[in-house]
């Protein structure tokens, strides 16, 4: 069996056709959203907009985190590495495409900054494997520990009877888990300080921008 070997441009075409599928398209689900056996809740405007917001915070990291193994993937050393990478990549597929169904059921939008955070993360992600793949490996690691733990902090912020997103996000912690565990598995090394704390001030940065805008 033949193996194509993509050319410079081929893989720069393919960069921005994935760039804008994550960006501005609209991602299909290799796996069906956890909350769609689950009834709509009873929710006020208060609600649904904080609701809203939480979902288009949920939804904008998985952009980022798209462009994150995109980066990571592009300049990995070993190819089962890029492999390896480029597999979670397609499980953040399912998250991006869950966020987006939810956020138009609840009659609202992404983040207007998505091609922003894509950039930003995609160069971050490029770094983290120029330096080599132990590191970049340890940055997902890093990377989806905390988004576990912000996870969990958005499903207590849920309101009792949105059970619909309470399912996707719990699927989604328990996917980000497993993700830290098998890129910590393949040689992912612990992150020296300050890297985890300027991570986590990033993070902040975007969750609090992405959940009004």
């Amino acid at each position: 069996m033949n193996t194509r070997t993509f050319s410079p441009l081929d893989r720069l075409l393919m960069g921005i056709e994935r760039a804008m599928e994550a960006i501005a398209g609209s991602p299909e689900a290799n796996r069906r959203s956890p909350g769609a056996d689950m009834a709509e809740g009873e929710l006020d405007d208060p609600a649904r907009r904080h609701v809203a917001g939480l979902m288009r915070v949920n939804h904008t990291g998985e952009v980022c985190a798209q462009a994150l193994y995109f980066g990571q993937a592009a300049l990995a050393r070993d190819s089962e590495t890029r492999d390896h990478l480029l597999h979670a990549a397609a499980e953040e597929t399912d998250h991006l495409a869950w966020c987006a169904e939810r956020l138009r059921e609840l009659d609202s939008r992404p983040s207007l900054l998505n091609p922003l955070w894509y950039a930003g993360s995609y160069a971050i992600g490029a770094a983290a494997a120029a330096i080599g793949d132990p590191v970049s490996l340890g940055f997902v690691v890093e990377t989806e520990r905390q988004v576990e733990a912000h996870l969990a902090e958005h499903i207590e912020q849920l309101p009792a009877q949105d059970e619909r997103s309470r399912a996707i996000l719990s699927q989604m912690q328990l996917d980000e888990s497993r993700h830290a565990q098998a890129a910590q598995q393949r040689g992912g090394i612990d992150l020296p300080f300050p890297i985890p704390r300027l991570m986590q001030l990033s993070s902040m940065v975007m969750k609090t921008v992405a959940y009004r805008w």
